[in-house]
Order: C-alpha cells, then structure tokens, then sequence
C-alpha cells in the first residue's frame, strides 16, 4: 500500500474538527508530489497530526459505551429500517407519536452504528427541562456518568467533557455554535427533536442545516416530527432530487375516553374555570386509581392550583390525605423537576406547562386534565408589539395532551372545554414565524450572521412586505444605520430576547433611571387591557375606573391600576380578591397575567445586570423612554382632523382615553386601532422637543433661502425638522456655515466685504 493509500485509509479514522485541515494538507503533498518536489517538514507535520487525531479516535472507539436499547419501547421494532435509513442517507425523518421512545433510543441507535466517535452525537430539544432531563435518562440507560460519556448544555450550564458521545441541548445552543463553528466540526450526527413544534430558533436551525449539509457529507441529520410535519420536512431536506426517507414511529397507546367539562358562568366577568379542573381532580379520583397530569397556562396557574388542591387534599376531598402535587414547568430547580418522574406508592397530581405536552414524558399518567390554554408568543399588528397572550391551544396540540395517558393502560382525558369548542379550534398550531414581529427576526439574523433574510431556506418564508415592514421597524428604533448594519443600539437589543420595541424601551428606561414604572406598564402593553367596560354597565365602569385615572397620561393610568391591585392583593384573600376585581371592573386573570409578565421581565433584566430603579415623580422620564419605542405611534392635532399621524394618516383618540376632552397638541399612543377610523389607544401627553433627541436619526430638515444677519455678521438660513412628514419645528434660524459653507463664504464676501453690511 502506497504511503498516500495509507493516509487516506486512516484520514477515515481522526476526528470530525480535524479532517478538514488534514485533507488540505494531503492535497498540498499530493501536488508536491506530483510536481517532483519534496517538502519533508510539510510531510512531517501532517503525519504528527494525522497520528494525533487517529490515537484519539481509537481510543474514543476503545471506550465507547455499549448501548442499552430497550426493548419496549415502540421505536425498537423500526430498528432495523432506522439503521439502515441512518447508513444510506444523509439525512432522515423520522415520525411518530409521543412516548415511542424515540428521544432517549435514537441516540443509542446511532452508537450502535458506530457514530458518536469521530464527533459528538449532538441532540438537540427546545426546553432546557427537557434536555436536562433526557441526558439523565439516557446516562443512567447506558449506565455511564452523567457530564461525561453523556452530558448536555443549556443556557449558563455546560455538563459535557472530552469523553462525552452523547450531547443533549436546547436548539439555542446548537444555533450560538454555528456562529463559531460554521460547519459543526465537532459532530458527527445531529438529532433535531420535536422539530413540529417549529419555533424561530428551530427554522433558524433547519435553514441553517439545510445549507450546511453540502460541505459535511460525513455529518448524519435526524429530524424527528410529529406526524403532521413529516411530508413538508422530507421535501425540504431533499438531497440530489430525492426527499428524505420517512420512517414512521408508532407510539404504546391505549383507548383514551375524553369527557367535556367546560366551566360554568358564574356572576364574575372571567370564568373560573380552577374551581372547574379542582371538580374534575375529584371526579377522576372517585373513578379509579392512577397519576393525573394537569396542563396550565402559566407557572402561577400551577402554583395557585397546587395551593387549592393541597387544601382539598388535607379536607380529604381526593379521598387520600398522602395525595402528592407536583409542579411542572421550565423554570423549576432540577431538584424538583426530578420528583416529577420517580412514582412512589401515593397518587401523584402533576401541575405542568406546556413542556409536558411532547418534550417530556411523566411516567404512571392514567388522567389528563386539559384548560385547553397556553401563553404563545404572538405579533400584533395594533400594538406593533411581540406580546404574549394566553390562548386557546390548537386541535394537533390538544391531541397531544390526550396522548400522554394512554401509555400505561387505558386512560381518560378531562377538557375543561366544550366538544363545540374543540372542534371550532385551529388543527395545527401556527408556526412562530408567522406569528412574530419579523423586526425582531431580522435582529437576530443580522446579530448572528445568518445572511439575507429575503434568500435564507425558511420552511416558511415569511412575505417581501413582511420583511421590508421588519427592516422600517428596526430603522426606526435605531438598531440599523443606513447600510442595515447593527448599531451600538441594535447590539443591545439583540441581546434582550423580547420584542425589539419592549426592548428598546427597557434600555431607555435604564437610561432615565425609570425602569421599574416601564417594566409595569410594558408588561401592562403585551397583555390585553384589565378595565372591564360591560355593554350594560359603561357608566358605572367608567366611574369606578375614573378613581384610577392620570388625567395627562393612559399610560401613568396603568401605574394607579397596579399600585390598587397589589395593595387588595396584600390585605384579601384570593376569593375576596376576586369579587372585589368583579365590584371594580378588573379582570382578575389579566391582573394576574400581567404581574406573570411583569415578573418574568424583572427576572430578564436582572439576569442582564440592570437595576430596576424607581421613579415614580418623573413623568417625563418614564414617556422619554415609552416614546423611544413608539416613535411612528406620535401624532399632532390639526385644524382638519381631530389628530394627524405618520404619514399624514388621519388619527382620532379613543373614546375611552382620559386625554380625550383635553386634547393636547402633541401625544403618542401605545397601539392603534382599525374600525371605521384609525384610533389610537393608550394616550400620552409628550413635549415635541424630546422628539429631536429621541428621533435624530429620523428627522428630515429643509432650509429656505440665505439671508445675511448683519447684527452678528454672519449668514443664516431657516431650519424646518419634520418627523413622519409632521413638522416638529416649523423655523428656526441657524448659521448657514453649518449646512452651506460655499454659499456661507458667498454671503460673507458679497454682503460682509463688498457691501460692509458688519456692524
């Protein structure tokens, strides 16, 4: 065998990170050889570090551990079709249900086909709990240590080390190493897990992949879908003309009875529907024995319903004192979360999230109970803001959650909804794409590097008119100069992982030393508004909202709102609580959503080091930093219509505002609204001159002829500075050297030498 022979046999057993620079360094010596010259250092070096990276292959290959695949497990009877679709393609989809074993065998099944040994098999999830979760699970399968020959990395936490094989993350992780690591030199397989649930980071990703796959043909892609993705992902990832193959996965399944128990109306405005899931925790505990998984809105739903259940508990209502309640949600300490999946001879009720709904499977579940509820994020186009309601779930996602008790021998799911209800909902969960601000995904593809937005490989590719709306947006909050480059603005904002206008106003009210009263009112923006106004009881509303009323500003009216509402929250009970939202005309679940949001900004900023000042005596500061988000939001009053917007849009205010009877010359509004006219919501009171700080990069200026001002002996023009087309400064003399020196030095030479008009 030849030495180039040699080289070549053994450049198939190195290191992914090293082949690239030994195949570059093989081709130099090839055309030294070809050309009749020897270069024995080159030579030299190549065969040292050809040497290297092979003795550390072997010794990866000697101490690989040995899979322990389980034979349960519903994946395992695809064994074979997966092993054999593994080899011969590069990439592959595979789909199936919830509970088929496919997260923690699938990387097993690779190790068995000998990956994992020139790179890491990197598996990526789109919750930190379930990334964590799954690298113990697969860790204690193999019977390896968790953080070495298994680890994982999420946000602030790397648990891996030289001798891991199996690397579990959140899709963010993998994302932030292609931005270092073009190629992702050190895998050699990547499992995309839950790739339906289609997030931005997880479209983000399979553009990324689907362009990166070309130059590593040696890397292996599994995709792994619910079935309702599978077709689209196959076509997207074909290679040569040839779709992926699709090895579908069916799950352990048992029949599932679905019972309908949407709450009843009660006299309050927002429907109970805890006293309703706390009924039906009863009546599944009468039917029989088994664990009962929960599924909630948000984190404090989970904690106010463990608080009651714990109490009908302790009265006996669930016919077990020793019943358990165990919350479930991303930002649990693992401590807890763990509890969640080790059973114990007592029924077990688990409070969970979304997370619980296909990243993670809760063993010993017989009983589902579904609100039918999740926060999602969501564009609006009134707000021009990212907010985060809590909707109804989709018909797919509900779907899922009936699954996840069938597992273990027939199960029964509870909806806390209408049959009617169910079916009048969306079938499949819209993707994040089409429901986000395209601004702030243009920020983090611009922040990243991931090219043009308009040519990247979406899945999805969001519309041209989308995309240039995105870019105005940015443009306006200062995060792109001209050539839509990051500005220092644009760098800071990439960094907050909320909307780019909450955003921008977060670090404005840094800034201003404002930024508790700014995280309350933006918290207040991205839900909708708590002031109930009954078709029946407007007046009486209005009288009782009007205790809470800042007469210059709506958004000052928020501040009032919230001070009233935790010092109730502090001297009543949750029930007292209730009806006394219900006497003022406040919804008691937006209260709460709202100071869920509130809370999980505070908790955003101080992981970023900002301090949450107060400021509450300076009105000025708190709109400075509000306007700085909404800029195209300003509007004048005019003499034709009540208000003149950007653009010169017509604008009226809303009925509802306390600013609607005064009318001051300058406002802006938090959202703007569409009926038979366009209305803005949310008013403030603003002095135009914060305009010309605020907005310096917008203004346009236009100068009239020169003039020569003989008292200072100097030449002058007249400023005009317009914002959106309105005039914010309709003259103002300036020094025509500063914009004209030529004509400036005519001016001086003709009427300050010639004419000696100098006093």
């Amino acid at each position: 065998m030849t030495a180039i022979a040699e080289y070549e046999r053994l450049l198939t057993q190195v290191l992914c990170r090293d082949q690239y620079a030994l195949y570059q360094l093989l081709n130099r010596i090839r055309k030294n050889i070809n050309a009749d010259k020897a270069d024995e250092r080159l030579v030299s070096n190549f065969e040292q570090r050809l040497e290297s990276s092979h003795q550390q292959w072997q010794a990866r290959f000697s101490q690989k551990p040995q899979p322990a695949l389980d034979a349960d497990l519903p994946i395992l009877s695809h064994r074979e079709e997966l092993q054999a679709a593994i080899q011969s393609h590069q990439a592959i989809i595979v789909a199936g249900e919830t509970g088929s074993g496919k997260s923690t065998q699938l990387p097993q099944i690779c190790l068995e086909l000998g990956r994992g040994i020139s790179g890491l098999i990197g598996h990526t999830q789109p919750r930190r709990i379930a990334a964590r979760t799954i690298a113990a699970r697969i860790a204690d399968e193999l019977k390896v240590r968790q953080g070495k020959e298994v680890g994982f990395k999420i946000r602030f936490t790397d648990s891996t080390s030289p001798e891991t094989y199996i690397k579990l993350m959140t899709d963010g992780i993998l994302l932030a190493e292609l931005q270092t690591d073009r190629f992702l030199s050190q895998y050699d397989t990547l499992i995309i897990d839950e790739a339906h649930e289609r997030s931005l980071n997880i479209d983000f990703l399979l553009g990324l992949l689907k362009k990166r796959l070309p130059n590593r043909p040696d890397l292996k892609l599994i995709i792994t879908s619910a079935t309702i993705d599978a077709e689209r992902f196959s076509e997207f990832f074909s290679l040569n003309g040839e779709a992926a193959p699709i090895v579908q996965v069916s799950g352990r399944s048992y029949p599932v009875d679905v019972w309908y128990r949407p709450p009843e109306e009660s006299e309050e405005d927002d429907v109970d529907w805890m006293k309703t899931v706390c009924n039906s925790v009863q009546e599944v505990c009468q039917h029989g024995p088994g664990d009962i998984l929960i599924f909630l809105p948000t984190e404090r739903d989970i904690r106010e319903l463990a608080t009651q259940l714990r109490g009908r508990a302790m009265a006996g209502d669930y016919q077990n004192r020793k019943t358990e309640i165990l919350p479930l949600y991303a930002r649990l300490s693992t401590g807890e979360q763990n509890r969640v999946f080790q059973t114990g001879p007592h029924r077990r009720v688990v409070l969970a999230t979304n997370v619980a709904e296909s990243s993670l499977t809760v063993p010993g579940i017989r009983y589902v109970i579904d609100t039918g509820l999740a926060r999602l994020s969501r564009y609006s186009a009134r707000s021009k803001i990212q907010r985060l309601p809590i909707e109804p779930i989709s018909q797919a996602s509900a779907n899922q959650r009936k699954g996840r008790c069938g597992r273990i021998g027939p199960g029964i799911c509870v909806r806390i909804y209408s049959e009617t209800d169910f079916n009048s909902r969306d079938e499949f969960t819209t993707p994040e794409i089409q429901r986000s601000n395209l601004a702030s995904v243009i920020l983090q593809a611009t922040a990243n590097r991931y090219g043009n937005l308009e040519t990247f490989p979406f899945l999805d590719p969001p519309r041209p008119t989308m995309i240039r709306t995105g870019y105005k947006t940015l443009h306006e909050l200062g995060a792109l100069d001209d050539r839509e480059r990051l500005t220092n603005i644009g760098k800071q904002l990439a960094k907050l992982p909320v909307d780019c206008r909450i955003g921008r106003m977060i670090l404005a009210a840094d800034a201003e030393n404002c930024l508790h009263e700014v995280l309350i009112i933006a918290s207040a923006m991205e839900i909708q508004d708590p002031r109930e106004r009954p078709v029946d009881k407007q007046e009486v509303a209005d009288q009782a909202h009007a205790r809470r009323v800042d007469e210059n500003s709506d958004f000052l009216s928020y501040l009032k709102l919230w001070d009233a509402y935790h010092q109730w929250k502090e001297e009543l009970s949750r029930n007292q609580l209730r009806k006394k939202c219900h006497r003022e005309f406040i919804s008691y679940n937006r209260m709460r959503e709202w100071t869920e949001i509130f809370r999980q900004l505070s908790d955003l900023v101080r992981e970023l080091g900002l301090k949450r000042q107060k400021r509450r005596d300076d009105a000025g500061a708190i709109h400075r930093a509000l306007l700085t988000g909404l800029l195209s939001n300003i509007a004048m009053k005019s003499d034709k219509h009540e208000y003149v917007g950007a653009g010169g849009h017509p604008l009226y205010l809303w009925p509802g505002s306390s600013l609607f009877k005064k009318k001051p010359k300058w406002i802006m509004a938090g959202e703007l609204v569409e009926t038979n006219r366009r209305y803005g919501r949310t008013i403030a009171r603003i002095d135009p001159n914060w305009l010309e700080r605020l907005a310096e990069h917008l203004i346009k200026r236009n100068y009239g002829p020169a003039y020569w001002d003989a008292e200072n002996g100097t030449s002058m023009t007249d400023e005009k500075s317009t914002l959106f087309g309105l005039t914010i400064i309709p003259r103002r003399p300036v020094r025509l050297g500063r914009i004209n020196p030529e004509e400036a030095r005519h001016q001086f030479i003709v009427h300050g030498l010639v004419e000696g008009e100098m006093d």
